[in-house]
């Protein structure tokens, strides 16, 4: 529970070793109330749930579904998980059984730019050392599978390549769990006189990372890996996974990973942590699973989806809610006043100054953010993460300017007081009607996929329109020819802006958006646009994070987050 200030604990990893976590049994035990057949521990405070174990009349009906989303971030992000944490916890505290289900952390962010992804403060998941590191193996699964596939592949091609597979065709790549540009691409030779282009994705970008976050259990993940498209014939056909009777060796690794991992709160709250594909260059949800065992364990599952609401509330929407018959009760989007005044054009080294005019001019962000998450038929209220550089001028502009177009604001404080700094907006989600709103898409899966990038880049982009390259235009209307023309769309672009260009801030209209390319994950069940200058393996800053992350005197971790 907090128990001291944050005057005197100043870093999130100072106030976590400050308060000693809870068996995860216990969790179990007083909160879950789940069968010990359903639990395997992972050491002391870490554990996985296996669904199939649970008692389906545990909850008399399934838990109200609630989606934190963001404003468009800085790059040092507006601190959805804390939100979604103290959310959580706030729940709890009005006697409202929730439980949080988030997505696990990349080690690519961690020792790249953004750091960890546990949340911050008193409203944080804990062991951040484990959950940021290698925690119970799933992305690491993730990553072997990924690779196996792509070994076997050339390993087809080295035995003579019996499928006819056009080498050119070849699409699936390897994956590591690190930014490495250098790795982007590169050439290959199978043999003599046999070689091809090939390169590295960043695991959160797999498909199996996908794959593991949108099957309903373990037989749907080996039908998924099956239908995974890896090239093309020679007469342009599709080859799949499973024509190279390989997807049950893949299932075979990740028989484990599919299960949810159990974690808590600083306040020994259950957390459900699992899948962790980016919102920036994939669909940005934790798995399906996870969240319909949470729902089944509680009353309220809060959520979240990554980046700003443009990408990872839209892919929620669009795909993961579509794919599984999922209704969000409410959606919280994240504001913090220094995204207003990066929005309005303020420098990040100034950010932190007091400046009413530039949040007011920021404002554009949030409330585009407001009516696009509205048009998809469900409530939306904002949760204002105060942060303690804030003026209470700033907050008024917000708070009213929200309140203008008909939504709610709720400063919240969750940083430093934990679930008592967000009673306000519990109580509201506590009050929620049991009817659930009819969700209302961006585009019918009828339409072509043209059209399908098109509605997303106007509708929430605001785009004028959409450039497609040669390259992006011929594989569109090649998988529309070949039967995959029914797929959603995840479109990969920067997190910054409305736009392509992260440059553009506020709510610009004035915009074309470029797809370069697109790629087919059929196993996923969703087409990729690839727009603007994004990457699926990202690079390091000038000074990565890894330069200071340590072990002390003490062997602790030290400069993860």
């Amino acid at each position: 529970m907090v128990a001291e200030s944050t005057q005197e604990l100043r870093s999130d990893q100072e106030i976590a070793s400050s308060i000693n976590p809870l068996p995860i049994a216990e969790i179990v035990a007083e909160k879950l109330n789940i069968p010990d057949n359903a639990l395997t521990t992972y050491g002391k405070f870490k554990a996985k749930i296996d669904p199939r174990e649970l008692d389906s009349s545990s909850n008399e009906a399934p838990g109200k579904l609630v989606l934190v989303t963001g404003v468009s971030p800085t790059p040092a992000g507006e601190g959805k998980t804390t939100t979604t944490v103290g959310l959580a916890d706030s729940l709890n505290h009005i006697g409202v059984r929730s439980i949080a289900a988030l997505r696990e952390p990349s080690l690519g962010p961690c020792f790249g730019m953004k750091g960890g992804a546990h949340g911050g403060g008193f409203a944080q998941v804990t062991p951040m050392d484990d959950i940021n590191l290698h925690f119970n193996g799933d992305i690491h699964a993730v990553t072997s599978a990924h690779n196996l596939l792509a070994s076997l592949i050339d390993n087809h091609l080295y035995w003579g390549n019996q499928l006819d597979i056009d080498p050119e065709s070849i699409s699936w790549t390897r994956s590591l769990d690190l930014n490495d540009r250098v790795l982007r691409s590169m050439d290959l030779r199978i043999r003599r006189n046999l070689s091809r282009t090939g390169g590295f994705n960043i695991t959160a970008a797999s498909e199996i990372m996908a794959i593991l976050c949108l099957a309903e259990d373990l037989d749907d993940l080996e039908r998924r890996l099956g239908n995974i498209v890896i090239g093309f014939k020679r007469d342009l056909q599709p080859v799949r996974c499973r024509d190279l009777e390989i997807e049950g060796a893949l299932a075979v690794l990740l028989k484990d990973a599919i299960h949810p991992n159990l974690v808590q709160t600083l306040e020994h709250n259950p957390v459900l942590v699992h899948g962790g594909p980016f919102a920036n260059i994939a669909h940005g949800c934790n798995s399906i699973i996870a969240t319909r065992t949470a729902m089944q364990l509680s009353d309220v599952v809060v959520t979240e989806a990554g980046f700003g609401a443009d990408l990872g509330a839209e892919k929620f929407l669009n795909i993961k809610c579509r794919l599984a018959g999922l209704n969000p009760s409410l959606i919280v989007i994240v504001c913090t006043v220094r995204s207003l005044k990066f929005q309005g054009g303020v420098g990040i080294s100034d950010i932190q100054e007091p400046n009413v005019g530039a949040v007011k001019a920021g404002l554009t962000n949030l409330l585009r953010h407001i009516e696009n998450m509205l048009a998809f038929g469900v409530p939306a209220v904002v949760a204002l993460n105060r942060f303690s550089h804030d003026s209470e001028g700033e907050h008024e502009a917000i708070v009213s300017a929200v309140k203008n177009v008909g939504s709610d604001c709720f400063v919240c404080n969750h940083w430093e007081e934990g679930g008592l700094g967000a009673l306000e907006l519990a109580e509201f989600v506590g009050n929620l009607s049991s009817e659930v709103p009819d969700l209302r898409f961006c585009y019918d899966l009828e339409d072509t996929l043209f059209d399908k990038i098109s509605h997303v880049a106007t509708k929430i982009y605001r785009a004028q329109g959409v450039e497609f390259s040669e390259t992006a235009t011929q594989k569109l209307s090649h998988y529309q020819d070949v039967g995959y023309g029914d797929l959603p769309v995840c479109i990969a672009k920067t997190q910054y802006s409305f736009s392509a260009n992260p440059e553009a801030l506020g709510a610009p209209t004035d915009h074309i958006l470029p797809v370069r390319d697109v790629s087919l994950s059929a196993g996923a069940g969703f087409v990729v646009a690839l727009s603007g200058s994004i990457m699926t393996m990202p690079g390091l800053p000038r000074r990565p994070s890894a330069m200071d992350i340590r072990l002390n005197e003490n062997h602790q971790i030290v400069g993860l987050f």
